[in-house]
């Protein structure tokens, strides 16, 4: 199987994606995923021999397939009527004449009136309206699946072979309606025109951060006698290993790690937080971000696909590709609305006609009913507000894996959190220590011995703070699991770094965990260390928040009761469950989303099980890979604080697409039954059509800027 990534243009909400979705699978193709708003279509096939075949099908469907990265701009200098701008401008000046005998009373416009003129004027107008809305509609009703274009294409032909019949059989000029068919067409192409501009807006987050990636970098090269040299080229065609120099002002240009040189850096593009961040040698940098001031040279870590910012593009892409349960109802509808307006319209000229008794005007309404009614806006309610949300939390560096967890973020009753790493920075520092039995230079030196050959974070806290010149040299070392460290020297004397586990049964059971690491020499104590662990600064104003909005807090963590107390007395979380192994996190997790809709917050390998289980798993940036990969939301180097932001965004996100679907309801029920009765004429009902779409996406465009705290 291969895959297969293409750029189709002209989708313009889930219906036009359902069309292309189920021609794919007609016609065997696999794993087919449709993304409306910015046009990805991806699928898997086994004859990569069918693939032009299916471009024309495609097009045949009336959307483009286009090559590499040509936009509909570059498409219009070559091809003038390429894209719905070039084709109302082209059938715009038509569709003028044939209105200019509304203007006889003023003017002498009776020339105007001959019907094979009209014809004549027409004929263009329709001809591309037919080659573009009546190939898909024919193509659409091929596959089973009816889209806006059906309604487009019969009322502009029955408008069209209505005047015809009365040009070739009948006398009298009250019964040409050539400029009806050709003011639909354009309008038509013109509504189309502001809905993919309108559309595209809500597309404007993630455009900005693919932009980011495509810029220009200072390689550092050395020519023939070592001398440094400094090449022009884009970032797409550096390696990793690749050294580069970035200046004040330079973005950077693709992942790296600073080798030399210190800077302020603005990392907004990915936290969403303009205030810039020191950085020095050995921090990585992440591509996208700005040099406020500083120069520096790095070494080049991850480069196309594997970049943090590529990483970032593909998440929000796949999330926007994917349809939450609120879109499912809109989707039914929207499949079976082209057959019941179909229906309606049919309906409408005969009850029109019998109550008339005339047909001309009862011919007129239901090709307004036609025209007027809008498919497209219930497909577009849901995926464009989900666009909106999506592109925004990206920027704002708040990372939705799926449309589903930021729709599940709007009934969050309760919120657990981790302790270590997650309410705390994870980054321990020693508050006390005891030497009993040794020298403090000793004790110190013994500690740091042991303690350097470990990963633990307790152990790092230790190595920073007693750091000397002076070790022991050990004749064995080994960490044993869940105790701590143990050494021996060369005269055999056994020391050991220990938790309240390590320590021997000679020991007072007062000493036992009461400290938290603990020396011993041969099984004797020589002293204790007391290490805390910093609370993030933004955790008590984060629980504070919540509280107020009356969100349970919760404190969920597998380290001692006394510690958890002690940090949620300092944030006021009345809720501690402590000592809890990961199991234990997963049953716990169950339990209280199976109670209330529950989000939780965690950062360890040990939480991953319990972020996956709740009913939105959020991670830290700076979390464990398998917490990450667990977790439905990311939220990127600001630690806590983006949560109240993540909230709230999942709650108007949601408010916004209820306002979409019932903007969509309510103009299809109100405005097929105006158009039904006479009081718009198809003209309107057409430009009406378009504008009902442009009003959704401006209404989606409003989260880009809407306080959502």
């Amino acid at each position: 199987m291969k895959t297969i990534q293409w750029k189709v243009e002209g989708m313009t909400c889930s219906n036009c994606a359902l069309t292309i979705t189920k021609y794919l699978q007609k016609q065997g193709q696999q794993h087919v995923q449709v993304n409306p708003l910015d046009g990805d279509v991806n699928f898997e096939t086994v004859d990569t021999d069918k693939l032009e075949e299916l471009k024309k099908g495609i097009s045949g469907l009336g959307y483009t397939v286009v090559q590499g990265s040509e936009s509909s701009e570059d498409r219009l200098k070559k091809n003038f009527l390429s894209n719905n701008l070039g084709r109302f401008l082209f059938c715009l000046p038509f569709t003028i004449i044939l209105l200019l005998h509304m203007l006889g009373p003023w003017m002498d416009m009776h020339r105007l009136m001959d019907p094979w003129l009209q014809l004549g004027i027409c004929l263009p107008v329709y001809v591309l309206g037919m080659y573009h809305f009546g190939r898909s509609a024919i193509q659409s009703l091929r596959n089973g699946m009816p889209n806006m274009n059906v309604l487009v294409a019969l009322g502009a032909t029955a408008a069209f072979l209505y005047s015809m019949a009365s040009s070739l059989f009948m006398t009298g000029e009250g019964h040409l309606y050539y400029e009806t068919a050709a003011t639909i067409i354009t309008l038509v192409f013109l509504g189309n025109y502001l809905e993919e501009t309108s559309v595209r807006s809500t597309q404007r987050a993630l455009k900005d951060l693919v932009r980011s990636q495509k810029v220009k970098a200072n390689m550092i090269a050395f020519d023939e006698v070592h001398q440094e040299v400094i090449l022009s080229v884009e970032n797409d065609q550096l390696r990793v290993g690749d050294l580069i120099l970035i200046r004040s002002g330079e973005q950077v240009p693709i992942d790296c790690k600073i080798l030399w040189g210190e800077a302020h850096v603005n990392e907004a593009i990915l936290t969403g937080e303009g205030a810039p961040v020191h950085r020095k040698a050995k921090d990585k940098l992440i591509g996208g971000s700005l040099v406020d001031n500083g120069t520096i040279k790095a070494q080049v870590t991850a480069v196309g696909d594997d970049t943090v910012l590529s990483g970032i593009v593909k998440m929000v892409k796949r999330a926007q590709g994917e349809k939450p349960p609120v879109q499912l109802l809109a989707d039914r509808i929207s499949a079976i609305f082209v057959p019941v307006v179909i229906a309606i319209s049919i309906l409408t000229l005969a009850v029109n006609w019998i109550i008339l008794k005339d047909f001309t005007p009862s011919l007129m309404r239901s090709i307004a009913v036609l025209v007027i009614s809008c498919p497209c806006a219930m497909g577009l309610a849901t995926p464009a507000a989900i666009a909106v949300g999506l592109g925004r939390g990206a920027r704002s560096g708040i990372l939705f894996r799926n449309p589903s967890s930021l729709e599940a973020f709007k009934d969050i009753k309760q919120v657990v959190f981790d302790k270590t790493g997650t309410l705390t920075t994870g980054m321990f520092k020693i508050s006390s220590y005891q030497a009993t039995k040794m020298t403090d230079e000793i004790f110190r030196m013994t500690a740091y011995s042991l303690e350097k050959f470990s990963t633990h974070p307790l152990a790092r806290a230790i190595t920073f703070d007693f750091k000397g010149k002076d070790t022991i040299r050990w004749e064995k070392i080994e960490e044993i699991k869940g105790l701590g460290m143990k050494g021996t020297d060369k005269e055999g004397n056994v020391y050991m770094a220990c938790s309240g586990k390590g320590l021997t049964e000679g020991i007072t059971s007062a000493e036992t965990g009461k400290h938290n690491v603990y020396i011993l020499r041969n099984g004797e104590l020589q002293g204790w260390i007391d290490v805390e662990d910093e609370i993030r600064p933004e955790a008590e104003e984060v629980i504070r928040y919540l509280q107020g909005r009356g969100i349970r807090t919760i404190l969920l963590s597998g380290d001692r009761i006394d510690k958890c107390q002690e940090v949620a007395d300092r944030l006021g979380i009345t809720d501690v469950i402590a000592e809890q192994a990961p199991e234990q996190k997963l049953e716990k997790i169950k339990s209280l989303s199976h109670a209330l809709p529950t989000a939780m917050v965690g950062d360890g390998i040990n939480d991953a099980p319990a972020l996956a289980e709740a009913t939105v798993g959020i991670s830290l940036s700076d979390a464990s890979q398998l917490a990450m990969q667990s977790a439905q939301v990311v939220l990127m180097n600001n630690g806590l604080k983006k949560l109240p932001e993540a909230l709230g965004l999942g709650r108007h996100t949601f408010a916004t697409v209820k306002q979409n679907l019932f903007w969509a309801f309510i103009y299809n029920i109100i405005a097929i039954p105006i158009a039904a009765v006479g009081l718009l004429t198809p003209a309107v009902s057409a430009l009406s059509m378009g504008l009902s779409d442009v009003v959704l996406a401006l209404n989606s465009i409003r989260l880009f800027i809407k306080k959502v705290t």
